[in-house]
């Protein structure tokens, strides 16, 4: 199996309205955490430094790495646009 590690940082606005950055993609998880460790010292970002583990209670402002692996569809399923407690039509 051949992967690669995707970085990406969420912060929450006021409203919940989610804020994801696109850090970048990483043969390794060593060179994904250096990415991190590159990039948290940077304005806006080293107000949340930390990875976050999904798995984890607790805060959700951060970053994230996750291994994807090449050539295999991550969404196999089709999707629903919700507008309040209301499904909308595409």
């Amino acid at each position: 199996m051949e992967s690669v590690f995707v970085v990406q940082h969420k912060h929450t606005l006021h409203g919940d309205y989610e804020d994801w950055k696109m850090i970048g993609v990483y043969r390794t998880l060593d060179r994904a955490k250096a990415a991190v460790d590159r990039v948290s010292v940077q304005p806006g970002f080293a107000k949340h430094p930390n990875i976050i583990d999904p798995e984890a209670s607790g805060e959700d402002d951060g970053f994230y790495v996750s291994e994807h692996e090449l050539d295999r569809d991550n969404w196999i399923e089709g999707f629903v646009t919700m507008n309040g407690d209301h499904e909308c039509e595409e």
